[in-house]
Protein backbone atom coordinates (compact mmCIF):
# COMPACT_ATOMS: atom_id res chain seq x y z
CA UNK A 1 0.00 0.00 0.00
CA UNK A 2 1.32 3.84 -0.54
CA UNK A 3 2.09 5.52 2.32
CA UNK A 4 0.29 8.67 0.88
CA UNK A 5 -3.36 6.58 1.63
CA UNK A 6 -2.42 6.38 5.04
CA UNK A 7 -1.84 9.88 5.93
CA UNK A 8 -5.28 11.13 7.04
CA UNK A 9 -6.00 13.30 9.72
CA UNK A 10 -9.06 11.84 10.85
CA UNK A 11 -7.76 8.65 11.21
CA UNK A 12 -3.50 9.50 11.85
CA UNK A 13 -0.77 6.90 11.75
CA UNK A 14 2.10 5.94 13.48
CA UNK A 15 5.11 4.70 12.08
CA UNK A 16 8.65 4.21 12.87
CA UNK A 17 12.14 3.73 11.77
CA UNK A 18 14.72 1.57 11.96
CA UNK A 19 18.79 1.45 10.40
CA UNK A 20 19.91 -1.72 9.16
CA UNK A 21 22.05 -3.70 11.79
CA UNK A 22 25.55 -4.78 10.47
CA UNK A 23 25.52 -8.33 11.86
CA UNK A 24 22.71 -11.28 11.14
CA UNK A 25 22.32 -11.49 14.97
CA UNK A 26 20.94 -7.81 14.66
CA UNK A 27 19.00 -8.14 11.32
CA UNK A 28 17.04 -11.30 13.59
CA UNK A 29 16.96 -8.94 16.59
CA UNK A 30 15.18 -6.09 14.10
CA UNK A 31 12.76 -8.00 12.65
CA UNK A 32 11.78 -9.40 16.35
CA UNK A 33 10.94 -5.90 17.60
CA UNK A 34 9.04 -4.95 14.14
CA UNK A 35 6.98 -8.04 15.65
CA UNK A 36 6.58 -6.54 18.76
CA UNK A 37 5.55 -3.28 17.76
CA UNK A 38 3.08 -5.02 14.84
CA UNK A 39 0.02 -5.55 17.33
CA UNK A 40 0.26 -1.49 17.90
CA UNK A 41 -1.26 -1.58 13.92
CA UNK A 42 1.80 0.67 12.53
CA UNK A 43 1.18 2.36 9.55
CA UNK A 44 4.32 1.52 7.89
CA UNK A 45 8.08 1.47 8.85
CA UNK A 46 11.28 2.80 7.51
CA UNK A 47 14.82 1.42 6.95
CA UNK A 48 17.75 4.07 6.63
CA UNK A 49 20.46 3.54 4.05
CA UNK A 50 23.71 4.27 5.26
CA UNK A 51 26.14 7.01 3.60
CA UNK A 52 27.69 6.34 -0.07
CA UNK A 53 25.03 3.39 0.04
CA UNK A 54 27.36 1.58 2.92
CA UNK A 55 24.00 -0.58 4.15
CA UNK A 56 22.53 -0.41 0.54
CA UNK A 57 22.01 -4.55 0.22
CA UNK A 58 20.71 -4.80 3.63
CA UNK A 59 18.06 -2.04 3.37
CA UNK A 60 16.54 -3.37 0.17
CA UNK A 61 16.50 -7.15 2.13
CA UNK A 62 14.73 -5.56 4.93
CA UNK A 63 12.45 -3.30 3.37
CA UNK A 64 11.47 -6.90 1.71
CA UNK A 65 11.24 -9.16 4.46
CA UNK A 66 9.93 -6.73 7.16
CA UNK A 67 6.56 -6.80 4.77
CA UNK A 68 6.77 -10.65 4.01
CA UNK A 69 7.44 -11.55 8.01
CA UNK A 70 5.23 -9.09 9.98
CA UNK A 71 2.61 -7.70 6.82
CA UNK A 72 3.58 -3.88 7.77
CA UNK A 73 4.21 -1.76 5.32
CA UNK A 74 7.70 -0.93 4.54
CA UNK A 75 9.58 2.37 3.02
CA UNK A 76 13.20 2.23 1.89
CA UNK A 77 15.84 5.25 2.02
CA UNK A 78 17.74 6.42 -0.75
CA UNK A 79 20.48 8.87 -0.84
CA UNK A 80 22.27 10.86 -3.35
CA UNK A 81 25.31 9.87 -1.57
CA UNK A 82 28.26 8.64 -3.54
CA UNK A 83 25.82 7.30 -6.34
CA UNK A 84 25.96 8.08 -10.07
CA UNK A 85 22.67 8.30 -11.95
CA UNK A 86 22.91 5.01 -13.17
CA UNK A 87 23.53 3.21 -9.85
CA UNK A 88 20.68 5.08 -8.27
CA UNK A 89 18.62 3.83 -11.52
CA UNK A 90 20.00 0.18 -10.32
CA UNK A 91 18.61 0.68 -7.01
CA UNK A 92 15.45 1.74 -7.83
CA UNK A 93 14.79 -1.35 -10.36
CA UNK A 94 16.07 -3.41 -8.01
CA UNK A 95 13.39 -1.98 -5.57
CA UNK A 96 10.15 -2.03 -7.78
CA UNK A 97 11.38 -5.69 -8.98
CA UNK A 98 11.11 -6.76 -5.33
CA UNK A 99 7.28 -4.68 -5.15
CA UNK A 100 8.52 -1.89 -3.03
CA UNK A 101 6.32 0.82 -3.19
CA UNK A 102 7.48 3.36 -1.07
CA UNK A 103 10.47 5.57 -0.79
CA UNK A 104 12.18 8.28 0.58
CA UNK A 105 14.32 10.35 -1.55
CA UNK A 106 17.26 11.99 0.30
CA UNK A 107 20.08 14.39 -0.19
CA UNK A 108 21.86 12.31 2.44
CA UNK A 109 24.38 13.19 4.92
CA UNK A 110 27.95 14.05 3.56
CA UNK A 111 30.04 10.56 4.33
CA UNK A 112 32.14 9.86 7.54
CA UNK A 113 34.84 12.60 8.19
CA UNK A 114 33.59 15.03 5.24
CA UNK A 115 31.98 18.18 6.36
CA UNK A 116 30.76 19.69 3.42
CA UNK A 117 28.45 17.49 0.93
CA UNK A 118 29.88 17.05 -2.63
CA UNK A 119 27.77 14.83 -5.88
CA UNK A 120 29.88 12.18 -7.17
CA UNK A 121 30.44 12.86 -10.90
CA UNK A 122 27.03 11.89 -12.95
CA UNK A 123 25.52 11.99 -9.23
CA UNK A 124 22.73 14.76 -7.77
CA UNK A 125 23.56 17.69 -5.63
CA UNK A 126 20.29 18.21 -4.39
CA UNK A 127 17.37 15.71 -2.73
CA UNK A 128 14.68 17.56 -5.58
CA UNK A 129 16.98 16.70 -8.78
CA UNK A 130 16.75 12.75 -7.16
CA UNK A 131 12.70 13.42 -6.62
CA UNK A 132 12.83 14.54 -10.42
CA UNK A 133 15.09 11.48 -11.77
CA UNK A 134 12.52 9.63 -10.41
CA UNK A 135 9.30 10.51 -11.69
CA UNK A 136 11.08 10.86 -14.82
CA UNK A 137 11.94 6.96 -15.16
CA UNK A 138 8.02 6.62 -14.63
CA UNK A 139 8.34 4.69 -11.47
CA UNK A 140 4.87 3.72 -9.68
CA UNK A 141 6.49 5.34 -6.02
CA UNK A 142 5.08 6.81 -3.33
CA UNK A 143 7.60 9.41 -2.93
CA UNK A 144 8.37 10.54 0.76
CA UNK A 145 11.01 13.28 1.48
CA UNK A 146 12.68 15.36 4.52
CA UNK A 147 11.59 18.58 6.04
CA UNK A 148 13.52 20.77 8.74
CA UNK A 149 11.05 22.81 10.91
CA UNK A 150 14.09 24.82 13.15
CA UNK A 151 15.91 24.72 9.51
CA UNK A 152 18.52 22.47 8.31
CA UNK A 153 22.25 23.77 9.29
CA UNK A 154 23.75 23.95 6.13
CA UNK A 155 20.82 27.08 4.96
CA UNK A 156 21.46 30.21 5.93
CA UNK A 157 18.03 30.54 6.59
CA UNK A 158 14.61 28.92 7.02
CA UNK A 159 13.04 31.13 4.45
CA UNK A 160 15.30 29.27 1.85
CA UNK A 161 15.15 25.93 3.82
CA UNK A 162 11.36 26.27 2.82
CA UNK A 163 12.05 27.07 -1.40
CA UNK A 164 14.14 24.05 -1.20
CA UNK A 165 11.36 22.01 0.48
CA UNK A 166 8.55 23.20 -2.15
CA UNK A 167 11.24 22.52 -4.77
CA UNK A 168 11.11 19.11 -3.61
CA UNK A 169 7.47 18.77 -3.47
CA UNK A 170 7.26 20.57 -6.80
CA UNK A 171 9.45 17.45 -8.18
CA UNK A 172 6.95 15.39 -6.94
CA UNK A 173 7.15 14.49 -3.50
CA UNK A 174 3.62 12.82 -2.09
CA UNK A 175 4.32 13.32 1.52
CA UNK A 176 6.97 14.83 3.62
CA UNK A 177 8.44 13.60 7.23
CA UNK A 178 9.76 16.71 9.87
CA UNK A 179 13.19 16.03 11.62
CA UNK A 180 13.28 15.38 15.34
CA UNK A 181 12.14 18.57 17.41
CA UNK A 182 11.38 18.54 20.88
CA UNK A 183 8.99 21.84 20.84
CA UNK A 184 5.60 21.26 18.79
CA UNK A 185 5.52 25.40 18.49
CA UNK A 186 8.15 25.14 16.04
CA UNK A 187 6.28 22.33 14.00
CA UNK A 188 2.88 24.05 14.20
CA UNK A 189 5.00 27.43 12.85
CA UNK A 190 6.32 25.60 9.98
CA UNK A 191 3.39 23.51 8.67
CA UNK A 192 1.70 26.91 8.32
CA UNK A 193 4.73 28.89 6.38
CA UNK A 194 4.13 26.02 4.37
CA UNK A 195 1.45 26.02 3.66
CA UNK A 196 1.02 29.66 2.38
CA UNK A 197 3.78 29.07 -0.01
CA UNK A 198 1.92 26.33 -1.43
CA UNK A 199 3.30 23.15 0.13
CA UNK A 200 -0.25 21.10 0.31
CA UNK A 201 1.44 17.57 0.94
CA UNK A 202 0.83 15.97 4.36
CA UNK A 203 3.63 16.72 7.20
CA UNK A 204 4.62 14.27 9.26
CA UNK A 205 5.77 14.88 12.56
CA UNK A 206 8.92 13.15 13.56
CA UNK A 207 9.15 12.27 17.16
CA UNK A 208 12.06 10.94 18.88
CA UNK A 209 11.66 9.44 22.21
CA UNK A 210 14.96 10.53 24.93
CA UNK A 211 15.80 7.39 26.37
CA UNK A 212 19.75 8.28 26.85
CA UNK A 213 20.96 11.79 27.90
CA UNK A 214 24.83 11.68 26.10
CA UNK A 215 23.03 10.53 23.14
CA UNK A 216 20.57 13.28 23.17
CA UNK A 217 23.32 15.62 23.43
CA UNK A 218 25.05 14.12 20.15
CA UNK A 219 21.51 14.31 18.04
CA UNK A 220 21.51 18.06 19.14
CA UNK A 221 24.88 18.64 17.58
CA UNK A 222 24.34 16.88 14.35
CA UNK A 223 20.84 18.41 14.08
CA UNK A 224 20.80 21.80 15.69
CA UNK A 225 17.54 20.84 17.41
CA UNK A 226 16.11 23.27 20.49
CA UNK A 227 15.81 21.18 23.73
CA UNK A 228 12.94 23.61 25.58
CA UNK A 229 14.60 25.27 28.47
CA UNK A 230 11.79 23.20 31.04
CA UNK A 231 13.28 19.82 29.74
CA UNK A 232 16.46 20.75 29.85
CA UNK A 233 16.44 21.61 33.33
CA UNK A 234 14.91 18.59 34.19
CA UNK A 235 17.43 16.48 32.25
CA UNK A 236 20.43 17.35 33.79
CA UNK A 237 18.81 17.01 37.47
CA UNK A 238 18.30 13.26 36.20
CA UNK A 239 21.04 12.59 33.87
CA UNK A 240 22.82 10.35 35.44
CA UNK A 241 20.04 8.19 36.42
CA UNK A 242 19.52 6.42 33.26
CA UNK A 243 15.93 5.06 33.81
CA UNK A 244 14.71 8.63 35.31
CA UNK A 245 16.15 10.31 31.73
CA UNK A 246 13.74 7.37 29.88
CA UNK A 247 10.82 7.74 31.80
CA UNK A 248 11.32 11.53 31.75
CA UNK A 249 11.26 11.33 27.81
CA UNK A 250 8.78 8.76 27.37
CA UNK A 251 6.45 11.26 29.50
CA UNK A 252 7.33 14.79 27.33
CA UNK A 253 7.44 12.56 24.30
CA UNK A 254 3.39 11.53 25.21
CA UNK A 255 2.66 15.23 25.79
CA UNK A 256 4.04 16.27 22.56
CA UNK A 257 2.06 13.49 20.65
CA UNK A 258 -1.03 14.32 22.25
CA UNK A 259 -0.95 17.60 21.32
CA UNK A 260 0.11 17.02 17.79
CA UNK A 261 -2.74 14.61 17.59
CA UNK A 262 -5.19 17.16 19.04
CA UNK A 263 -4.26 19.58 16.10
CA UNK A 264 -5.07 17.43 13.06
CA UNK A 265 -1.75 16.00 12.10
CA UNK A 266 -1.52 13.06 9.44
CA UNK A 267 0.47 10.82 11.12
CA UNK A 268 3.25 10.88 13.92
CA UNK A 269 6.75 9.25 12.98
CA UNK A 270 8.98 7.59 15.61
CA UNK A 271 12.63 7.29 15.34
CA UNK A 272 12.82 4.43 17.30
CA UNK A 273 17.07 4.33 17.19
CA UNK A 274 16.05 0.25 16.35
CA UNK A 275 14.75 0.29 20.33
CA UNK A 276 10.76 -0.47 20.94
CA UNK A 277 10.21 -0.24 24.66
CA UNK A 278 9.84 3.48 24.65
CA UNK A 279 7.84 3.78 21.46
CA UNK A 280 5.92 0.85 22.11
CA UNK A 281 5.24 2.13 25.87
CA UNK A 282 3.96 6.05 23.63
CA UNK A 283 2.08 4.54 21.32
CA UNK A 284 0.02 2.04 23.95
CA UNK A 285 -1.18 5.28 25.90
CA UNK A 286 -1.99 6.95 22.87
CA UNK A 287 -3.98 4.10 21.47
CA UNK A 288 -6.04 3.89 24.80
CA UNK A 289 -7.03 7.45 24.96
CA UNK A 290 -8.71 6.64 21.77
Amino acid sequence: MKIRNRLNPSSPCFSFEFFPPKTEEGVEQLLRTIEELAPLEPGFVSVTYGAGGSTRDRTLELVSTIKERSGVESMAHLTCVGHTKAELKEVLDRLAAAKVENVLTLRGDPPKGEKTFTAVAGGFRYASELVRFVREQDYNFCLGGACYPEGHLENPSREIDLKNLKAKVDAGLDFVITQLFFDNAFYFDFVERARRIGVNVPIVPGIMPITNYEQLNRFIRMCGTTVPMRLSLQLEKVKDNPEAVMQLGIAHATVQCIELLGRGVPGIHFYTLNRSPATRMIVSALRARG
